[in-house]
This record gives structure tokens, C-alpha cells and sequence, in this order.
């Protein structure tokens, strides 16, 4: 986090700065480092932090700082050519507390460890693991490739449900134009015929009268609903009790589950590979589970502690699938683990893509007819007073 500090230096001259550091402690070590004396210190407030230029983006820093290293560079030169390549405050601020680390001997993975909203725990696990080997360059691909292959699944998934978030917004964006705008203007031009409207054609018009009537109340209570729905969503809770009701749904749930699935093996995989052994990698991976799977996995990583086999404990509580059980007694027997644990991912996001693909090209035309429908029978109710007319008039 960072700090705003007021500091009074050899000349008896105060000056302001921003630090970044872990906590408030650490930012009065590192004013004292400076042989600076601390007038006042306070953390920047949250909104101001929001504000500020982006951080560092992980992926592309790990792609850098591969090619800097394969062009022969030493750590720390190819450090420090980001940071004075990096025009982004918060990027830089980030990279001069590592090289500061790496001046005072510590390892790469205990300097990133101080940023946990920039590094996650897998990629300081993976460095920390490189480290003992002398693999950095070989982790660091590897963790690249992780990602690159976890945003791939991400953006397929997000891509499938475009087309269809865009049809029902435009289904309803048509709807409330007929019934808040179209629909009480043909009352108005049917009041005279009282009840002899039809009965649909009457109840239709009504609502469109009581929409009218009360737009105010209406444009409130939406934008009170989504305000509300958007805030429920960022609890965790009702996310959880979302993603338990929607797992209920048969196919939806298998393929919820052979997501996570995916996303377990990969993360665990990659971990194994760099080094990590089997049972804190699985403890490692255990944020990538879906709330609902967390007893199991739990259990079963229990089991593995206690010596059971990998493909049984995780086979006995449910967390593979027909074929991704007989693929890790065949990484046990080899012991190629963690290649055949991300074999088993790209297994599962390729099944995973193909049900996306299906269900997409079966969801799209039946949301087209169902708002082509739900518009046509509103068009239809208000015409048919007209129609009725015209026939009565012959």
C-alpha cells in the first residue's frame, strides 16, 4: 500500500512523498534508510489510489523480462531497464522496491512477495521453487503460458456470451419503447371504444397507461434493481449462492464443474512442474475451487497427506472425470505428473469449448424467436382493435 509521508532532512528542510510499502512499519524503514526523519505519515485514501495510473500488468513484465534475460542480462540489469523503460508511476514504484530488495540481498521471490496485489501467491511460488533449481527463465514461461492459456478459456467463454447479452438487452430496449412510448399513444386513440376492446388488447393497454403514468418511478426502481443486483454480485456470498443455484442445472453444472476442473489441474500442474511438490501444490491451488467443491478437495488433499494415492483421493471425492482419472494413474505410474495434470486441462477446456459452441448456436436463434414473439404479440394486440374496426366497417 502506499504511504503519504511529511519528512524533515539534513538541512532542516521538510519535503512530501508518496512510498509504497507493506505497512507503516516498512515505510518508516525505509525513510530511515534515506537518513530521513518522519514528520507525519498517513496511507493514501482508496479512492485516490483508484485514481492513479494503472500497475504493473504481470503478464507482459514476465514476457519482458524473459526476452532481457535470453539476450543475456543479469537480473538485475534487466530490472532495472524496465523501470527506467516503464513511463507508468505505479509500475515503477513497483519494480525500484524490488531492485531496493535486491540491493539489500535478498531473493527475487521474497521482494515480490511484498506486492500480493501484484504478484499472486502461484507466481512467488513458482519463482521461489526456480530459484533452488537455478530455472528462473524456465518458470517464468512457464507461468506466461499458464496464463496465456487461462485467458484463451476466459475470453472464449466471454466471447460466447456476448452475441446473446446483446439480444436480450436489444429485445428489451425494443419492449420498454413499445409499452413506456408506442403503447400509450394507442390508448389514447382507443378510449373512445371503451370495452369493446378485446380483453388481451385492454390489459396490454393498461400496463402501457401505467407505465407512462409513472416513468419516474419505473426508471428508479430499474436503475435501483441493477444498482442492487450489481452490488449483491460483488459479495461473495451471493456469488456463491448464484454459481450453487446455477450448478443445479444439469448440463450447466457438469460443465461448471469440467471448468473447474480445467482450471485445478492447470494451476496444479504448472506448480508441480516447477518444482513445488505434490501436496503444497494442491494447497496452493485450492483458491482456483469453487466454494461448493472446497470440503471435498480439502478432503482430499488430506488423503494425499496421509499417503493415499493422488488419482484415488482425488477420484474418491469427485473432483475428476472418467478420463482424467485413468490420465493421472498413468502420470503416477510414469511419474510425469504435472505434464499429465495440464494435459488433462487442455482436455477439459477443449470439451468445455466445444459444449460453448454448441449451446451458443442453439441459444441465438431461440432468443431471436422468443423476443421476435414477445415483440410481434405486442404489435399484434395493438392493431387488432384496428383490424376489428375495419372488419366491422364492411
Amino acid at each position: 500500500m502506499e504511504f503519504r509521508v511529511k519528512v524533515l532532512d539534513g538541512s532542516c528542510g521538510v519535503s512530501a512523498c508518496v512510498i509504497d510499502a507493506v505497512n507503516e512499519a516498512d515505510a518508516r524503514r525505509q525513510v530511515a534508510l534515506r537518513s530521513l526523519r518522519v514528520i507525519s505519515l498517513e496511507p493514501v485514501r482508496r479512492l485516490r489510489r483508484v485514481l492513479r495510473q494503472p500497475q504493473l500488468q504481470l503478464a507482459v513484465f514476465s514476457q519482458q523480462l524473459v526476452s532481457l534475460l535470453d539476450a543475456g542480462l543479469s537480473l538485475v540489469e534487466a530490472l532495472e531497464a524496465l523501470a527506467h523503460k516503464d513511463s507508468a508511476t505505479g509500475t515503477q514504484r513497483v519494480l525500484e522496491r524490488i531492485l531496493l530488495r535486491l540491493y539489500e540481498g535478498q531473493t527475487l521471490a521474497t521482494a515480490i512477495a511484498e506486492h500480493p496485489a501484484t504478484f499472486p501467491e502461484l507466481y512467488v511460488a513458482s519463482v521461489r521453487a526456480s530459484e533452488k533449481s537455478g530455472a528462473l527463465r524456465a518458470a517464468l514461461t512457464r507461468y506466461i503460458a499458464y496464463q496465456q492459456q487461462a485467458d484463451a478459456l476466459r475470453k472464449t467463454l466471454v466471447n460466447a456470451c456476448i452475441y446473446p447479452a446483446v439480444l436480450l438487452v436489444a429485445g428489451l430496449l425494443v419492449t420498454l419503447f413499445l409499452m413506456g412510448y408506442v403503447v400509450p399513444r394507442f390508448s389514447s386513440i382507443y378510449e373512445d371504444l371503451g370495452s369493446d376492446l378485446p380483453l388481451a388488447s385492454r390489459i396490454l393497454l393498461q400496463w402501457g397507461q401505467l407505465l407512462d403514468a409513472h416513468t419516474g418511478l419505473v426508471v428508479v426502481g430499474a436503475v435501483a434493481t441493477l444498482a442492487g443486483a450489481g452490488y449483491a454480485l460483488s459479495r461473495p456470498a451471493a456469488r456463491a449462492a448464484a454459481g450453487a443455484w446455477i450448478a443445479r442445472i444439469p448440463s450447466v453444472g457438469r460443465q461448471l464443474h469440467v471448468y473447474q476442473l480445467a482450471r485445478l489441474y492447470r494451476t496444479t500442474g504448472m506448480l508441480i512442474r516447477g518444482g513445488i511438490p505434490a501436496v503444497p501444490a494442491l494447497r496452493m491451488a485450492a483458491g482456483v475451487v469453487r466454494a461448493s467443491s472446497r470440503a471435498a478437495y480439502a478432503a482430499a488433499t488430506r488423503a494425499v497427506t496421509e499417503g493415499q494415492s493422488l488419482a484415488a483421493a482425488m477420484e474418491s471425492h469427485g473432483l475428476t472425470t472418467a478420463v482424467a482419472a485413468r490420465m493421472l494413474r498413468v502420470g503416477e505410474r510414469s511419474g510425469n505428473m504435472g505434464e499429465m495434470m495440464e494435459r488433462i486441462a487442455d482436455f477439459c477446456d477443449e470439451e468445455l469449448a466445444r459444449w460453448v459452441a454448441v449451446v451458443t448456436r442453439l441459444i441465438e436463434p431461440v432468443l431471436m424467436i422468443v423476443i421476435g414473439l414477445i415483440i410481434g404479440v405486442i404489435v399484434v394486440l395493438m392493431y387488432f382493435p384496428i383490424f376489428q374496426l375495419a372488419g366491422s366497417i364492411r
